[in-house]
């Protein structure tokens, strides 16, 4: 996002699912809800390894150690 020439970077807050979606709320009140069939090692990982991420410079991603998977926010807006 560009607001008077300044790029601002969209920045993650939280993290949650539903039995068929990821879910990410965004700095700005945004929310993000993509299926999980999109990232199939999230899709299927146990729900303990689902829960144990973190965010990627301070929220402009998510990385889950467990299953070595890394998510950006501006990928998951480019694909909506």
């Amino acid at each position: 996002m560009t607001v008077s020439g300044i790029k601002i970077e969209p920045l993650a807050t939280s993290v949650s699912f539903t039995p068929e979606s990821l879910c990410v709320a965004l700095a700005d009140g945004r929310e993000l809800v993509v299926p999980l069939e999109w990232f199939p090692t999230l899709r299927d990982a146990t729900e303990e390894q689902r829960k144990d991420w973190r965010f990627i410079g301070r929220g402009i991603g998510i990385h889950w150690e467990a299953i070595d998977e890394d998510i950006s926010v501006e990928s998951l807006l480019a694909s909506e």
